[in-house]
């Protein structure tokens, strides 16, 4: 087979990549090693930027997101048995819109399919060979046969256990890493949120977050350890916890319902740099992993691939390549600054493991200072909705 971007994931980079290739008029495959079902309902991140839904839009993939997501102006922190909200339309004029990632997942292959689009579910044994040359090669099977993808160039968007980077050779690539001493342990409920707005809560027991999906459902979390056995978090106990962090503020109840999905998570941070060797592009998790307390995995991985499929169209319309060689500096000054803000607010958050006093201290006078100064509210905001340049 022969196209000209061979794309290795068909997560939202992998297909936002694609569908932006099409508008282009660029060829691509997308190669995928789970099913398209698997991947339209695994549960992922909800949160959209600003810039994100205007990406959305103009692409075409705007009307389900329009109908269902859910826009948010504020969101609310909430510590030492009071509730702050910070105003973020007011204070930025842009907003956030909850949205969980397979709808948007959902959204991209249709349109994919739609259009006549190359998408190849269920691979195996990928392999990727001549990253070095001018003709690079993905070798895998599929349908029990062996197949190659011959290809200008790879997208690497297969997130952080792919094989895209691990082709990358030794010593070509720098990690900068850090895991926290905590996870989260989240579930999806059939529970009517009983907010409009995500809760983010700073309690002396551990981190809560109440978020949603739609009317109907919820999806909250708990800072627990990072060893932690879901078995010993029978549905009670995780609603009594729920309670015990959320139910600071009088008046405030917690909705509950049966528990759809639950999960634990290890929370890290990691930057790869640089984001390209030769004719490998590497994009989304395959590259940088963001803790989830700053919602800026799934927006950092659109941001990437929009930098791509513009470096990609201005190389196969006027054959210009300052786009592509500037792809990796680019992306990676949002990167490091989604990844501060991601720290900033996992750090601010959550209980330490050693228990700190004087940390919690500063926590507890730092939440009081965001909330009472609009400058440092309106820098919170900013970073959530998603700065329109970085």
């Amino acid at each position: 087979m022969r196209t000209q971007v061979g794309i290795v994931g068909a997560g939202p980079a992998g297909l936002l990549l694609s569908h932006l290739l099409h508008r282009a008029g660029i060829e691509s495959v997308v190669l995928e090693c789970r099913s398209r079902e698997y991947v339209e309902h695994r549960i992922r991140a909800g949160v959209l930027e600003q810039g994100s839904v205007d990406l959305l839009r103009s692409c075409g993939l705007g009307e389900r997101l329009d109908r269902e997501g859910l826009r948010h102006e504020g969101i609310e922190l909430r510590f030492g048995g009071a509730a702050h909200r910070i105003a973020m339309t007011e204070l930025t004029g842009r907003a956030i819109t909850v949205y969980g990632q397979q709808e948007v997942v959902k959204d991209l292959i249709a349109a994919r399919t739609a259009a006549g689009g190359d998408l190849r579910f269920e691979v195996s044994d990928v392999r990727l060979a001549g990253l070095d040359s001018d003709a690079p090669v993905i070798r895998f099977r599929h349908q029990g046969r062996a197949e190659e993808l011959h290809c200008d160039f790879v997208a690497g968007c297969d997130g952080s256990h792919g094989v895209s980077r691990p082709s990358v050779p030794a010593g070509e690539l720098t990690e900068y890493d850090r895991s926290y001493p905590f996870a989260w342990l989240g579930i999806l409920a059939a529970a009517p949120p009983a907010t409009e707005e995500l809760i983010y809560a700073h309690h002396d027991r551990g981190f809560a977050l109440y978020s949603m999906r739609s009317p109907e459902i919820s999806r909250l979390y708990l800072q627990v350890e990072p060893e932690t056995d879901i078995a010993e978090w029978p549905d009670e106990r995780i609603w009594s916890e729920l309670r015990t962090r959320l139910e600071t503020v009088p008046g405030w109840t917690l909705n509950t319902g049966p528990i759809l999905e639950k999960s634990v998570t290890g929370m890290r941070s990691l930057v790869v740099e640089p984001m390209r060797w030769r004719r490998l592009f590497l994009a989304g998790d395959a590259v940088h992993i963001v803790p989830p307390t700053g919602a800026k995995g799934m927006n950092l991985a659109l941001a990437d691939v929009t930098l791509l499929g513009d470096a990609f169209a201005a190389f196969y319309r006027e054959g210009r390549e300052d786009l592509l060689d500037a792809y990796s500096d680019t992306a990676l000054r949002r990167v490091w600054r989604a990844q501060h803000f991601s720290w900033w607010m996992t750090s601010l958050l959550h209980r330490l493991r050693t228990d700190d006093p004087y940390e919690a201290k500063l926590q507890l006078s730092t939440l009081r200072y965001v909330t009472s100064s609009r400058a440092y509210a309106t820098s919170l905001a900013e970073n959530y909705v998603g700065l329109p340049e970085v």
